[in-house]
């Protein structure tokens, strides 16, 4: 373990999590199969190996979904409300365990402390959330045409539950859909991503030990590890009704088209383009704090972050220097110490694609206001630290259109009124986030009508970044369409069937239809 790993009880939170043997390459938990090659966890925040989890082969994968089937049979029986009750459990150890898990996610997928201990804070807050839907997941009751009938509508539980999550969130998303399935009668098979799995073995320990505590079947909650290859044995799987995926376009695509093709029903969660207007009428103090955080929190690796910054030309300048000079203020470190305000990147791969966006950012035009690289030297080791870089652009740049998963904001110019602006925010084929400062009143309202935004969030005098778990979470276009989180978004979890009851001695057709014997 390396000396920031020490520093930071790193070996403490493992061991409160149950992962004392991640180091020998055995995935340790109950109800998790692995018998294929080891992923080795590298840390982004100083290169240091965590640990090993094994993969899961096909043949585990049978293993699991046996486990899952056969616990869905005895769980969609189990009362909603005793549901929540479970839900309810699996938020009080998540309190108990929420320091160690939240260093966890920090040292892991490299987002700051305070991010970690917030991610871990949203899992507790979607089971508050669960605790009370699962006493409310009610349907209509409606009029019949025809007398002595009853109709009404009632939700049924799906079945299971595929999830597949992305590292730069590497237990909340599993949260998100996990505690709503679970209050709605679903049982849910997990794939974390593969560049942060000691996230997902943890989860797993941890709802484990409710299960077994509950005397509920281990099948409730189960967890596969690997590549894209792994994902591909749940998108293909009939016995999986729903699949559940967050990542990039290009992979929501394979998936949906996988889904689509044996007609299961799919929740895409993808890639997001979000910017934030600046009228002449905004508050520059404001945008400022908005757009900075948006841009460079979790290093830019949200898929809410802010990717452009859409400023009328009358305050243009006065944008341009004050976020120029906020930039300058920013420091760059071990996300693990709080005074940091920009950790690592996920890996050099990720640092690759940074690199080569802004390149083609210069080729494209581009004028490099506050210059990106990579850093380099003591603290720097794991060759994962990059500068926030922000480039003056146009909207119809191909790098700009496109989503890059790093601190790289774009600064782009309209003129005339907020239609103009609108215009150039919707002109990308993402559609998740989105944002519009001003006190014009009339502009706020125009941001948010019919013709405004076209994003699934739309948000006045707030940045993109960032969501509470009450509202529905998701976006359009080709951020996929689906709905995480709050409002009725457990709809998705489950299916609905139409019920009518005659209690009168006649059968009376539909529409007046005579069909005499």
């Amino acid at each position: 373990m390396s000396k920031i790993a020490a520093a930071f009880g790193i070996n403490e939170a493992l061991g409160q999590l149950g992962l004392q043997e991640v180091n020998k390459g055995t995935s340790t938990g109950s109800n998790y199969f692995g018998s294929g090659e080891a992923i080795s966890s590298f840390s982004p925040v100083d290169g240091a190996l965590i640990g090993k989890v094994t993969t899961t082969t096909p043949e585990d994968y049978e293993k699991v979904m046996d486990k899952a089937t056969t616990a869905f049979k005895e769980w969609r029986s189990v009362p909603a409300p005793q549901r929540g009750e479970i839900v309810r459990q699996f938020g009080e150890k998540l309190r108990e365990l929420k320091e160690p898990l939240g260093k966890l996610v920090s040292y892991e997928m490299g987002k700051s402390y305070q991010e970690g201990l917030g991610e871990v804070q949203e899992m507790i807050d979607i089971c508050d959330f669960a605790v009370g839907l699962s006493r409310q997941l009610h349907g209509l009751t409606m009029h019949s045409e025809r007398p002595g009938h009853r109709m009404y509508e009632q939700y049924h539980p799906l079945g299971v539950v595929g999830i597949i999550s992305a590292f730069n969130f590497p237990v909340a998303v599993w949260a998100w859909n996990t505690a709503l399935a679970w209050v709605c009668g679903d049982v849910c098979v997990w794939k974390p991503s593969e560049k942060a799995p000691l996230c997902g073995v943890a989860c797993q320990n941890i709802i484990a030990e409710v299960l077994k505590e509950n005397n509920l079947p281990e099948g409730i909650s189960c967890l596969i590890n690997g590549d894209y290859k792994v994902g591909e044995l749940m998108t293909n799987d009939k016995r999986i009704p729903l699949v559940s995926a967050t990542g990039s376009i290009r992979m929501g695509k394979i998936v949906a088209q996988a889904v689509a093709a044996r007609l299961g029903k799919s929740l895409l969660e993808l890639g997001g383009n979000n910017a934030i207007i600046v009228t002449p009428d905004a508050d520059i103090k404001m945008t400022v704090i908005g757009a900075v955080f948006g841009a460079v929190g979790t290093a830019g690796q949200r898929c809410t972050s802010t990717r452009r910054l859409i400023v009328h030309e009358s305050v243009y300048g006065q944008v341009k220097e004050a976020i120029t000079e906020a930039y300058k203020q920013l420091k760059i470190g071990n996300p693990l110490d709080e005074k940091n305000h920009v950790g690592p990147l996920i890996d050099t791969d990720a640092v690759k694609m940074y690199q080569n966006a802004l390149e083609k950012a210069k080729e494209e035009g581009g004028n490099v206001l506050v210059d990106g690289g990579v850093l380099q030297g003591d603290g720097y080791e794991s060759g994962c630290y990059v500068k926030p870089a922000i480039v003056e652009a146009d909207n119809s740049f191909q790098i700009v259109q496109e989503e890059t998963f790093a601190p790289i904001l774009y600064l782009l110019k309209y003129s005339g009124d907020v239609e103009n602006a609108i215009e150039q925010q919707n002109d990308v084929v993402q559609g998740l986030s989105s944002a519009i400062m001003t006190n014009n009143l009339r502009e706020a309202e125009r941001f948010l009508s019919s013709a405004g935004s076209d994003c699934g969030i739309a948000n006045v005098n707030i940045g993109t970044s960032g969501a509470e778990i009450g509202g529905a979470f998701g976006g359009e276009k080709e951020t996929g369409g689906g709905r995480e989180s709050g409002s009725d978004a457990w709809k998705i979890y489950m299916r609905r069937q139409t019920n009518t009851i005659n209690y009168t001695t006649e059968l009376p057709l539909a529409q007046g239809i005579k069909f005499d014997l």
